[in-house]
């Protein structure tokens, strides 16, 4: 980032460091009229500090939306007039569309296998020099309702504090709700086929309701505390001590919160569950079950906690010496399978941008030539990587204009480890200018004269190669059966990467029958991991030379593919946890 302060990741002596920095104010006093700080946690002592850009106005803060996803790294995009938000914490891939000027955005999965929803806004959105602006307090609002995950302006520090680790149990892409100007939790709307005419319902309720915001677990030497963190004035609460069963009850008058986002189940400790409702009376009851099997409970009591306008109930307990040693066997036991997992992981993305060097590729008619224009998209795309997925190393077969034969490209991939091989091409045809549209193939037979026309076309560069009639020896019809036999074991996969980048690669008006094809490409004869070739458009179509040729649609393309990645990602590796938990 610009500033190496932006972003420090910290450990636990980086965290006590980091809190005396911020209760000493000094860390506030470096951020500007035009950016506030965002401190993300996404689990025990991890996290970092970044800056949100935005602009100071008279009525207060409003940040960039662009800023605030990529801190919080998620992907976005803007057209001018239309920002996507992509987000893929968990197995399912979401978006946020916003329009400039509109009072609603539309929450749906990238697959479209789940019905879209409306988040109602308290402020629309604006656009000012390519950026999308929207107040603070209503882009902490939508984020919590679209992720699952608290995101709260302190106004007082000047500071976003998000909380990224998990997503809160019950919230899902069905139980997003409405979001009001100053009434954060508001029942979901009747299902419709567009967004509310109105705003009603989302002004402030004439009762005034305290809103309760946040419940946090806090486990000490000889119990827990729970604190349920409020907003509004203090009301009228009764509690009521753990039953037989371990069952214990608060309930808090004129009170009111999203119970969606407030339920919490926990795997281990004391508390088992946390579920809200709201009572017809106006108040909200929590139902807290405790783990009496594993803890028997001494005592329980309950205070007001003025000074942070928390609801606190302490628990003394003993401990169940035989269940603790079970938890942690257990806990042991899903260490064990999450290293395992650690070796499945899509942690090395190998991007190849084809030709280059002494071989420029297809041209167009305008001089466009291929090996410049899948540059600039490979740049782009590991660029999209090393933002969105820092845990995720990029492997460059080139980076600069250069010529790698096709045999190295795959060495390259192996000899670092690579866990997926993406070459980015451009095709053309000749004698037919009207063909357009993006393709994605797979290592294997030729299965029409079309597809073996291309790898044609993209295996001819090995005649300038030298020594290439001994280097490539044996490289016939039969190698490529063999070698596809041999690759067999990421065929599979292979064939789902080309597909969810297809998905999202296409693009209207192409006329070139679209799917994943197989072809024998030579640069995907050696990797030894799922592998595809994208082919971004055609550059013998003059409509369609102008797209690739243009910058900004380079990375338009880049961020396509991207997103099909993202989507591979996240259903890959949930499946490789399911079968080593189902396997163990």
């Amino acid at each position: 980032m610009k500033d190496a302060l932006s972003r420090q990741y910290f450990r636990p002596l980086g965290l006590l460091m980091f809190l005396m920095l911020f209760a000493s104010g000094a860390l506030a006093e470096t951020s500007g009229k035009n950016d506030v700080f965002l401190r993300v946690t996404n689990g025990p002592e991890q996290g970092y500090l970044i800056k949100v850009q935005g602009m100071q106005t008279a009525q207060g803060f409003l940040a960039d939306l662009g800023s605030f996803a990529r801190a919080l790294r998620l992907g976005s995009v803007f057209d001018g007039k239309r920002m996507q938000i992509d987000e893929a914490f968990g197995s399912t891939v979401t978006s946020c569309i916003l329009d400039v000027g509109a009072n609603f955005a539309v929450i749906g999965s990238a697959s479209g296998d789940s019905p879209k929803r409306v988040l109602q806004l308290g402020a629309p959105p604006s656009a000012s020099q390519n950026r999308v602006y929207m107040p603070v307090e209503q882009a902490c609002r939508m984020f919590t309702l679209w992720l699952g995950r608290r995101v709260h302006f302190d106004a007082a520090e000047s500071r976003i504090d998000a909380a990224l680790g998990s997503r809160w149990p019950n919230a899902s892409l069905q139980s997003v709700g409405r979001l009001g100007r100053s009434d954060l939790w508001q029942t979901e709307p009747p299902e419709s086929s567009g967004p509310p005419a109105d705003d009603n319902a989302s002004t402030p309720p004439v009762n005034g309701k305290t809103m309760i915001e946040d419940i946090e677990v806090e486990t000490r030497a000889n119990g827990i505390v729970i604190r349920f963190s409020a907003t509004g004035g203090m009301r009228q609460a009764s509690f009521l001590r753990p039953d037989g069963s371990g069952i214990l009850y608060l309930t808090i008058e004129n009170a009111a919160g999203n119970p969606d986002l407030l339920a919490k189940t926990y795997q281990e400790g004391v508390v088992r569950s946390i579920a809200p409702a709201l009572l017809d009376s106006g108040a909200i009851q929590f139902t807290i079950a405790l783990n009496t099997p594993a803890y028997t409970i001494k005592s329980s009591s309950f205070r007001y906690d003025a000074a942070k306008n928390d609801y606190v109930i302490s628990i003394m307990n003993d401990v169940d010496v035989e269940a603790i040693h079970l938890s942690e066997k257990e806990r042991r036991i899903q260490e064990g399978l999450s290293r395992d997992a650690d070796k499945w992981k899509l942690d090395a993305v190998v991007i190849d941008a084809g030709h280059g060097g002494k071989d420029p590729g297809a041209i167009g008619a305008r001089g466009t030539r291929e090996k410049d224009v899948v540059l600039n998209i490979a740049r782009d795309l590991g660029m999209f990587i090393r933002q969105q997925w820092p845990d995720v190393k990029v492997i460059y077969t080139r980076k600069e204009d250069r010529f790698i034969p096709l045999k190295e490209r795959g060495q390259i991939a192996n000899r670092y480890k690579g866990k997926m091989f993406v070459s980015i091409h451009c095709n053309s045809t000749a004698g037919n200018s009207k063909v357009r549209g993006p393709e994605v193939y797979i290592l294997g037979p030729h299965k029409t004269d079309a597809a073996l026309r291309v790898a044609m076309l993209e295996n001819a560069v090995i005649t300038g190669e030298e020594n290439s009639a001994e280097n490539y020896k044996g490289f016939s019809d039969e190698y490529l059966i063999m070698s596809s036999m041999a690759q067999s074991a990421f065929a599979t996969q292979s064939t789902e990467l080309a597909q969810d980048v297809l998905r999202r690669l296409s693009r209207n008006g192409s006329n070139n029958g679209l799917g994943v094809r197989q072809a024998g490409f030579m640069v995907l004869w050696t990797p030894s991991m799922p592998s595809i070739l994208v082919e971004a458009g055609y550059l013998s179509n003059p409509t369609e030379e102008l797209i690739l040729r243009d910058r900004k649609e380079q990375t338009g393309i880049a961020y396509s593919i991207f997103q099909g990645l993202q989507q591979y990602r996240a259903s890959y590796e949930s499946r490789v946890t399911a079968s080593m938990r189902a396997a163990n």
